[in-house]
């Protein structure tokens, strides 16, 4: 243990501060059920990173994600207050996962109305941040990459690509995401497998018959 020492007195020993646990969904949720504004506001922050990479998969550019993140908060607040009391607080409360499933059927939405991936434009190219070692064309190339890959995972079949987003932006187990899906654990791990393997396909430029 460290201590203070004190003007001409003795040294006083320093007590280890313990930071307080951040609160839990459930207690967020019910301070904002009991008019703490703010109490939302933290859950917004807490989840803001993860709509954001959900939604991005589905939106032709970062504008249009942040868009669609701010839309999922915005409905999700509007709704909180009618939600809220209804859930039983007696287990986990369900926040998470009722707002993944706002954001995707936003992005989802977004993405049959659509809108798809734009192509290359020179201004991108100016105005975009790079390694200072990368040459205009290297950069092209790698933005053309990205592009092409977006595009494939837009092309998946629907279940394919929940499931592949809600693994791997939203970094869910397995078990979580079958249960936002209504599926069952083992389909969710195939719905995945089978989406990894159709991307990898199209990015290696593997004939159709073999993206299965």
């Amino acid at each position: 243990m460290t201590a203070w020492k004190t003007k001409g007195g003795p040294a006083l020993p320093r007590l280890a501060l313990a930071s307080a646990p951040a609160p839990t969904d459930e207690a967020l949720c019910q301070a904002f059920l009991e008019g703490d504004e703010a109490a939302f506001g933290t859950l917004v922050e807490r989840y803001r990173t993860l709509v954001l990479s959900l939604v991005r998969r589905f939106a032709p550019r970062p504008e249009d994600a942040a868009d669609l993140a701010q839309q999922a908060f915005l409905r999700a607040l509007e709704a909180s207050g009618r939600v809220f009391s209804r859930w039983k607080w007696t287990s986990p409360t369900p926040f998470r996962a009722w707002l993944v499933r706002i954001a995707l059927n936003l992005a989802k939405n977004h993405a049959r109305q659509g809108h798809r991936w734009r192509p290359a434009l020179l201004t991108e190219v100016e105005h975009a941040t790079t390694d200072p070692r990368e040459s205009p064309q290297e950069l092209l190339e790698r933005q053309e990459r990205d592009r092409h890959l977006r595009a494939a995972v837009l092309a998946l079949p629907r279940r394919q690509r929940e499931v592949l987003t809600l693994r791997v932006d939203g970094g869910l187990p397995f078990r979580d995401i079958a249960e936002m899906l209504g599926i069952t654990e083992n389909n969710a791990k195939v719905q995945f497998h089978h989406a990894v393997k159709r991307l990898k396909a199209e990015v290696a430029g593997a004939p159709e018959e073999e993206r299965g």
